[in-house]
């Protein structure tokens, strides 16, 4: 793989740390800012919404600037906006900074993941997607563990400066190494209406609808899963860093594995690997209260749901292949979908008072609804064979 694709895995880092650390983070911010621990959740929430919008907007309004120069002003923004976030004492201003962070981290990885695939041969999307993925997974093996353990000993805001730091390198590095690219220099690409019509395809559309069900399954879970920790398997909260850690251990593993295996035969493993996800997520829910079989339990769900989410990111640019600048945001819109509606639900069963383990059953559920599309998709392209 080329090295600059390395250096995009690393602003991905950064971004991801971002993004995820607030599962580590959710209950002190809470406590500072004074509001419930469900609210102190709409910020993962806010950040998808963010990035749901910002995907394709980003990726329209970019599509006839310089891919590298794009690159930059959206991580410059990313930077600036943790620098406020860092500094403010109104919950409000914090959500305003998570949205806005959302917007750059979008266009990043949409413009990013058009990057990297247009830097290999037309077979290896997956192990270049499984690359820059790569820094999003890391970030759950060490970005967000880290950040947890520097929010219990410094406070939460040192986390925000700590992703600020982060990306003042990434951006050197981006500047520096980065090529212009195909798309910089090669002319205009397809009409922005014509790679709007691939939407239409109802392939397409079902790949974008189970990969935003899959990434709701995991960040509903993931999302709550410092109080589960905590509240239901009774660890101390020195106890979440290391649970998160083994989260990510698993998430890299699935990424890794994924790399090799969406660019062949991912129509066969995606069924199983989806029911074993459905599974383990009701699985979890009923062994949280045993601390042993939950934390064994956490490294499998990260395994298999980074494995399977992706995959399926992988199957989007491919069914993508006539949307070369918005395949990328098709992809990035339908996780963060996911990514929206997942804290949204398990903060609404958490609010209904079902206790610390409804996140869980929701993941279960979200899977069960993926199964269901995935069955219908399997038939309607039966019935056109």
């Amino acid at each position: 793989m080329p090295f600059p694709l390395y250096l995009l895995g690393l602003a991905v880092f950064a971004q991801s740390t971002s993004e995820f650390m607030l599962a580590g983070l959710a209950p002190d911010i809470a406590r500072d800012l004074g509001v419930s621990v469900p609210t102190a959740g709409t910020l993962t929430s806010a950040f998808a919404v963010g990035m749901i919008v910002g995907a394709p907007l980003t990726a329209l309004l970019g599509r006839r600037r310089p891919g590298r120069q794009s690159l930059l002003v959206f991580l410059g923004v990313f930077l600036a906006v943790h620098v406020v976030g860092a500094l403010t004492g109104d919950f409000s201003v914090l959500l305003a900074t998570r949205v806005l962070a959302a917007l750059a981290n979008a266009g990043f990885l949409a413009v990013g993941l058009t990057a990297a695939t247009a830097m290999v041969a037309p077979d290896a999307k997956g192990r270049a997607t499984a690359v820059l993925l790569g820094g999003t997974t890391l970030a759950c093996v060490v970005g967000v563990p880290a950040g947890a353990a520097l929010g219990q000993l410094l406070g939460w805001r040192s986390a925000f400066w700590a992703v600020a730091l982060m990306s003042a390198p990434a951006l050197l590095a981006v500047a520096r190494s980065v090529p212009r690219g195909p798309a910089d220099t090669a002319g205009p690409g397809p009409d922005a209406r014509a790679e709007l019509r691939a939407l239409r395809r109802p392939r397409l559309r079902s790949v974008l609808c189970l990969a935003a069900l899959v990434n709701g399954a995991t960040f509903c879970t993931f999302t709550y899963l410092a109080p589960l920790v905590t509240e239901v398997c009774g660890l101390e909260a020195r106890w979440v860093p290391a649970v998160l850690a083994l989260f990510g251990a698993g998430a890299f593993a699935g990424v890794t594995a994924a790399g090799r295996l969406a660019d062949r035969g991912a129509r066969a493993v995606l069924p199983a690997a989806g029911a074993a996800l459905l599974a383990g997520w009701a699985a979890l829910a009923v062994a949280a209260g045993q601390p042993a079989a939950a934390v064994a339990l956490v490294p499998v769900l990260g395994l298999l749901a980074f494995g399977v989410g992706s995959t399926l990111v992988t199957r989007v640019l491919y069914e993508a292949v006539d949307a070369p600048s918005l395949g990328g945001a098709f992809a990035t819109s339908a996780l963060n979908v996911g990514a929206a509606l997942g804290p949204a639900l398990g903060g609404a069963a958490l609010d209904g008072g079902l206790g610390h383990r409804s996140p869980v059953w929701v993941s279960a559920l979200l899977m069960a609804v993926a199964g269901l599309v995935a069955r219908g998709s399997a038939r309607r392209r039966e019935r056109s064979a």
